[in-house]
């Protein structure tokens, strides 16, 4: 009885103490700053600036507000890369070399985002996915874009920092004319690429469908060439073979001898 009695006793002594350790892991966790970045927890900035950072930091504290990524060698954003920063209402990730972003690197920001910037990066396509529900205003300007179907279904759906709009210049196209040429002008003077996309496939099926039915065509031409040489052979063959001696040359013999 003596001994049930302290178990109480000493988890009521030991209460205290975990709860100095709970405290004690939430402090760490409200103050923890990725390395070389400079962590404001009172405004919830966090800026990493020119730190030289080839990926994204893992340890950005949750409560960040606004988030500074600009000028390093960020090359790509993996899935989840800003898992659980609801908070988020800036990210600046401009002036990296990003060239790759996944489908799911953004889908986790909350609605509180306002102001998502990618440019000066080395972008040249991303499917209209990767900004799924996003409604920040977006900045995607000074990137080697290829401009085609994908880029105006983006376009579409994002939005677009007005400000910035017309600085999205097609590096690439396939149509050599639409090169070098702001997309957002394009599009305004009644340009689709994706009636041109769909123009450019169906052409294809007609040539592809043009090619099998000339190849049929061949075919059919070359067994005929061959049967009729055939035919031919075996018309020659019968020619050539002696002919039988006639019944009434034979009747003739027969009484000849009698």
């Amino acid at each position: 009885m003596h001994l049930k009695a302290l178990r109480p006793a000493r988890l009521a002594c030991l209460m205290p103490l975990l709860h100095c350790l709970v405290l004690a892991l939430c402090l760490h966790c409200s103050h923890m700053c990725p390395e070389g970045c400079n962590c404001s927890a009172d405004s919830g900035v966090v800026r990493c600036t020119q730190r030289e950072l080839k990926e994204i930091p893992h340890d950005i504290p949750l409560d960040t507000h606004l988030l500074y990524l600009d000028s390093n060698h960020i090359t790509s954003i993996p899935d989840g890369a800003f898992r659980d920063l609801s908070k988020l209402r800036e990210l600046d990730l401009s002036n990296n070399m990003i060239n790759s972003i996944s489908p799911g690197a953004f889908r986790e920001l909350g609605n509180d985002l306002r102001l998502l910037d990618l440019s000066n990066n080395q972008i040249q396509q991303l499917g209209h996915e990767t900004f799924r529900g996003m409604r920040a205003k977006t900045r995607l300007y000074n990137n080697p874009w290829h401009c085609e179907c994908s880029l105006q279904e983006l376009i579409e759906n994002l939005n677009l920092d007005p400000e910035t709009a017309n600085e999205i210049v097609c590096h690439s196209a396939d149509q050599d004319e639409y090169s070098g040429k702001p997309f957002i002008r394009l599009l305004n003077s009644g340009i689709n690429f994706c009636s041109i996309h769909q123009k450019t496939t169906d052409i294809a099926m007609l040539v592809t469908m043009f090619c099998w039915f000339g190849m049929v065509i061949a075919y059919v031409v070359y067994y005929v060439r061959q049967n009729q040489a055939e035919a031919r052979r075996h018309m020659e063959y019968l020619k050539s073979l002696p002919l039988p001696k006639k019944a009434s040359a034979e009747g003739d013999t027969v009484s000849t001898v009698l």
